[in-house]
């Protein structure tokens, strides 16, 4: 009787062993782990990079609102009809859309249409000319490729008016865009500054009828050379003389006076084109005006800015020794930026950082490297020895309430580990605290990067780290 008693208990030991071998085979099959991926064209950033990408995004914003702009907000998802009111193929194409119950709906693929909705539907509560930024994710389409993102951010800066809006407008912009790329640090930049007018005017001049194609080609020049550019002139009808006419017209080079000289020399009477020469005259005068040199900027009779609402001045801002990335930053003047919503004409000039493609390029150059990359915001990490935790949160406490970005080591575990989590997290000071410390109110202090320590009261370790 016992042997046959053990034989059921071994054989029933067998069977639950073989059942919960089958059993955590078929949780893992019926509940097959996902691999954990994000779709292509977006970006994710580890902790280090997000650290310096937030970083640049505060700079942006906190130089728009030193320079009295105001910041919107407008919903990621907008009414189809609004974003493609004014429709394009291209558009049409990139757009992300979907239905929702009785609801079209899209997402935003710039800031700028949802700000002119924006700007016709809270007209009456705006005070003109209105000064505006907006930092937001749009949400593009596009075909995947290095640099390009269909999710992105984008940092939008405009001023609009009912009526005129002044010409020294188109110079004050540039001059903050130059203040915040030289507050990021980035390396010699130029921003390119045009005027639609005077190409408009240059192709009038020379008969040329259809120049919103030409100009659209002329602004491809530094991305497929002239050889290419004048081929697809002369593709759409042009004439051999007139293409190297235009050729040689956006080759002028040169500094400001130079430039204007000889566009000056040319002597062409067109209405348009003599408005758009003395804008850009303007422009220059009023951006040196508010100290932007010509260190950082240059007249570029190549710059038209593809799209079809630019009217007057544009802007695109270049990387002096990495020209093959592109533009930065651009923009420009328009004349009627709200024109599907509203029948009143809002006159307006705006410039847009691209901060995603912008980090991206800056990672690919070398100009941002994770080694020098801090990966943690704390300064300081407070470690209590065994149970002195009131102590060392009152301490942190302390410091945070003097704007000191602290933490406490909340764990138990052994002290060495402690020190391994402020080294690993690059952590710059600790702050150990044990019965003697309390005792005597004088804290450990050690600086993680010399390995010095040194026994100091709260008040004093606040003088050294801040």
């Amino acid at each position: 009787m016992r042997n046959l008693i053990k034989v059921l208990v071994a054989m029933q030991v067998r069977f639950c062993t073989a059942f919960l071998i089958y059993y955590e085979e078929a949780t893992i099959v019926n509940n097959k782990i996902i691999k954990p991926s994000i779709l292509s064209g977006f970006m994710e950033l580890l902790p280090k990079e997000q650290i310096e990408f937030n970083r640049i995004m505060d700079i942006i914003k906190n130089n728009y609102e030193k320079s009295g702009f105001v910041p919107i907000d407008t919903p990621v998802m907008e009414k189809s009809e609004i974003l493609l009111a004014k429709g394009s193929e291209e558009t049409d194409k990139q757009i992300y859309r979907f239905t929702k119950g009785s609801n079209d709906i899209s997402l935003r693929f710039d800031l700028t249409v949802p700000f002119a909705r924006y700007a016709a539907q809270h007209m009456e509560d705006l005070v003109f000319p209105f000064r505006r930024y907006q930092i937001g994710k749009v949400y593009r389409g596009e075909r995947n490729q290095k640099g390009r993102y269909r999710e992105f951010y984008q940092c939008d800066i405009d001023v609009i008016s009912k009526g005129e809006l002044s010409l020294v407008n188109d110079a004050e912009l540039p001059s903050i865009i130059c203040s915040i790329l030289k507050e990021i640090g980035l390396p010699a930049f130029k921003i390119h500054i045009n005027n639609r007018k005077i190409l408009n005017g240059f192709f009038k001049y020379l008969d040329v009828t259809d120049a919103t194609n030409v100009l659209r080609i002329v602004d491809k020049l530094d991305k497929i050379g002239e050889d290419a550019v004048s081929k697809e002139l002369i593709t759409i009808g042009l004439e051999a003389e007139i293409v190297d006419k235009i050729i040689a017209f956006i080759s002028i080079v040169g500094d400001k006076a130079k430039i204007l000289t000889k566009l000056k020399a040319l002597n062409i009477e067109e209405p348009t084109f003599k408005e758009g020469l003395e804008e850009i005259e303007i422009v220059s005068h009023y951006l040196e005006c508010y100290g932007v040199t010509e260190e950082n900027y240059v007249i570029d009779l190549k710059i038209a800015r593809g799209l079809d609402y630019y009217t007057g001045t544009v802007y695109e801002t270049i990387l002096e020794d990495f020209k093959s990335i592109g533009s930065i930053c651009s923009g420009g003047r328009y004349d009627n930026l709200a024109e599907y919503y509203t029948k009143e004409k809002l006159q307006g000039v705006g410039m847009s950082i691209g901060i995603t493609r912008l980090f991206s390029q800056l990672k690919d150059i070398g100009i941002l490297k994770e080694e020098t990359l801090p990966s943690t915001l704390t300064k300081v990490l407070v470690v209590p020895m065994d149970e002195e935790m009131d102590y060392a949160i009152a301490a942190m406490n302390k410091l945070r309430k003097e704007g000191i970005n602290s933490e406490v080591y909340l764990e138990k575990t052994k002290f060495s580990k402690k020190l391994t989590y402020a080294n690993n997290a690059g952590i710059p000071y600790v702050i150990i605290i044990g019965e003697e410390e309390i005792k005597s109110g004088l804290l450990t202090f050690k600086n993680m990067e010399t390995g010095n320590q040194e026994k100091l009261s709260v008040d004093e370790i606040l003088n050294r780290v801040k």
